[in-house]
């Protein structure tokens, strides 16, 4: 079996099918907030989604942002990006084994694909008693061109 390539395209129509699936009215603010989100290479919190979208579209509500976040993370197609500061951001969710790295710097996302925690989920299950069903892996450090600066 051939892997899935997902292209913006295929994310974006795949989103806003299960949007409509789900019962939610897609506009065109809410279309362009899926593609702000799909397009971008940094995890955006939702005021960063607001600005990028009310340049095309200046009578967006900052609701808007936040009610189209809440569906697109009961559906899982995002999640959110805790910082240390406490500051929420989102970003596609990953995909069966694929985990991220984050720049801690300029925020860069970059998806890497392994299960390779076997050993240590197996080694933790061991330890703990626990019955381990998932795992969230979500690795920071500087980016190539962060690091170089």
């Amino acid at each position: 079996m051939e892997p899935q390539i997902y292209t913006l395209e295929t994310n974006l129509h795949e989103w806003l099918t299960r949007l409509v699936d789900s019962g939610y009215r897609v506009t065109a603010k809410i279309r362009a907030i899926v593609e702000t989100i799909l397009s971008s290479e940094r995890a955006l919190d939702a005021v960063a989604i607001f600005d990028i979208v009310r340049h095309e579209y200046p009578g967006l509500g900052l609701v808007t942002v936040y009610r189209t976040l809440q569906k697109l993370e009961e559906l899982g197609l995002v999640e959110h990006l805790h910082q240390a500061n406490g500051c929420s951001m989102v970003l596609r969710a990953a995909r069966g084994h694929e985990h991220f790295l984050v720049c801690s710097r300029c925020g860069r996302v970059v998806y890497f694909s392994g299960d390779n925690l076997n050993m240590l989920t197996d080694q933790i299950a061991r330890q703990t008693g626990f019955v381990i069903q998932s795992h969230w892996l979500q690795l920071f450090g500087l980016c190539a061109a962060c690091s170089a600066a």
